[in-house]
């Protein structure tokens, strides 16, 4: 089963149908979310991994094939979604939605607007498992626009609900005043009815749908968890998906486009100070580079805001890790993905993108180790064998690394380097350092500044443990970025 993107005047209905020709939306494998008070066992529970008092450190390299792009995204990658569910969404005994439903939102509130705005333009997803419970108001008399009501014996645990024309309006003008693009999830179940093996079938009834779509023509408008995060095995493990799906696409002789249509990273709305944490940042990173190593075209994060895996905090608005992480990916990575061969340590990983709107490439580069520094060279071509043999061993354990090799070497040329780090050294804090500083908003609500620092481009990219780096590198001669 395919999903087909109808676009109306700068809006993307989606639906799910039968069709060859479509873009295809994958959710990648998630991982459910441990019950609280769950598990037995002894001592005292599941460790998470803090920072060592003493870092060792190691040195590897990267080999990047600039003659040609691997894979291209599209120009908006980073997309985030916002959902129906009302407040009683609960899971483990945890209600973490609060009023972050498309139906309640405070779509005043100036962080909101801010943190969408900083994107110009960030793709939204509008939907979510109710979508398909969701009937448009139409403004007919005879058929009542009521809201969602907890109940147990129905599907997603709610009744029917209703999205009143008004609260669709005060939507299109906060999509308007943010510049944001906007993919709409229709309710392809409505009219379906339920069969004897639990599922269900039948034509779907479009014409509320339709109604919906003209109305809107017309205006004009768990430690577990943790340690999967850390663990460059399990990352990988996401591999098959994306280059299966890019086979088949291959192989279809059509057009169809691959995208990540929701991913939050764990079942029933994630999990508090891990998917809305510093540490889930290793694998949202790991995610993007990943989906668009192997030509996906979008990726939509579940949620913009809402449930605990948020880029924004659902009481406050106040941006969490991952915010950061997608804006600098946005501003930083460009549309063309190069192809990268790491040699060292299997705790990196390493993305490369022509820059976005400028000179050279970015690199990222993602560090999975608690107690290693890696110094990471960044040559051309078969250069980092170079670079590997000539390293040279200090007598402490650490490596330094020759220079970098086939760089355009001028005197003065520097790159720009954006450090990811958790406040206090703490993979659970909700505040994210760059470059040692704490990000948050002003008292007015507007985004920071992202401010890079300027190193010398001919020196090794330090990546510390548990930290991320951006490394904007303009002198770097790719054809394919040119």
């Amino acid at each position: 089963m395919g999903g087909v993107l109808v676009q109306v005047l700068g809006f993307c209905f989606w639906a799910f149908m039968w069709f060859a020709g479509s873009t295809v939306i994958v959710n990648p494998t998630t991982t459910p979310t441990p019950s609280a008070g769950g598990g037995g066992g002894g001592g005292g529970g599941n460790q998470q991994p803090g920072p060592a008092t003493a870092v060792a450190a190691a040195a590897a390299a990267i080999a990047v094939d600039g003659t040609k792009a691997v894979a291209t995204t599209d120009g908006d990658f980073v997309c985030a979604t916002l959902d129906w569910w009302p407040p009683e969404k609960c899971d483990y005994g945890t209600c973490s939605w609060g009023l972050a439903s498309l139906l309640n939102l405070d779509l005043s509130n100036n962080i909101l607007l801010n943190a969408v705005k900083a994107f110009s333009p960030l793709k939204l997803r509008l939907g979510g498992s109710l979508q398909d419970k969701l009937i448009y108001d139409t403004g007919d008399p005879q058929q009542p626009c009521n809201p969602f009501v907890k109940s147990t014996s129905d599907m997603f645990g709610f009744s029917e609900g209703c999205l009143p024309l008004q609260r669709w309006d005060e939507l299109n003008d906060f999509f308007r005043k943010t510049g944001a693009v906007i993919i709409f999830g229709l309710n392809a179940l409505n009219g379906r009815i339920r069969l004897r093996d639990g599922s269900l079938g039948g034509p779907w009834n479009s014409t509320n749908a339709a109604s919906f779509i003209q109305y809107t023509v017309d205006k004009g408008v768990d430690s577990r968890l943790i340690n999967r995060i850390l663990d460059p095995s399990y990352l990988d493990s996401e591999i098959s998906t994306f280059r299966n799906l890019q086979g088949i696409l291959k192989a279809s002789g059509t057009s169809t486009v691959a995208w990540v249509g929701e991913a939050g990273g764990a079942y029933n709305s994630g999990h508090h100070l891990v998917t809305d944490a510093f540490v889930f940042s290793f694998w949202y990173l790991d995610q993007l580079g990943m989906a668009a190593k192997y030509d996906t075209k979008s990726y939509c994060r579940q949620t913009l805001i809402g449930g605990n895996y948020g880029l924004l905090n659902t009481t406050t608005f106040e941006p969490n890790p991952d915010y950061y992480s997608a804006l600098l990916w946005h501003r930083l990575m460009g549309t063309n993905v190069l192809s990268v061969n790491f040699k060292g340590t299997n705790k990196i990983r390493a993305y490369v993108h022509c820059a976005k709107e400028s000179n050279g490439i970015t690199v990222l580069l993602i560090n999975l180790s608690s107690d290693t520094t890696t110094q990471v060279s960044v040559a051309t071509g078969d250069g980092v064998d170079n670079v590997a043999r000539d390293s040279i061993h200090n007598g402490q354990g650490s490596r330094k690394l020759s220079r970098t090799p086939r760089l355009t070497k001028e005197n003065g040329v520097t790159r720009e380097e954006y450090h990811l780090t958790p406040k206090d050294g703490n993979l659970h804090s909700q505040t994210m350092l760059l470059n040692g500083n704490a990000l948050s908003v002003d008292s007015d609500g507007n985004i920071p500044e992202l401010e890079p620092v300027e190193v010398d481009a001919t020196q090794p990219i330090s990546v510390a443990p548990y930290s991320i780096v951006f490394a904007h590198i303009p002198n770097f001669d790719a054809p394919a970025c040119r």
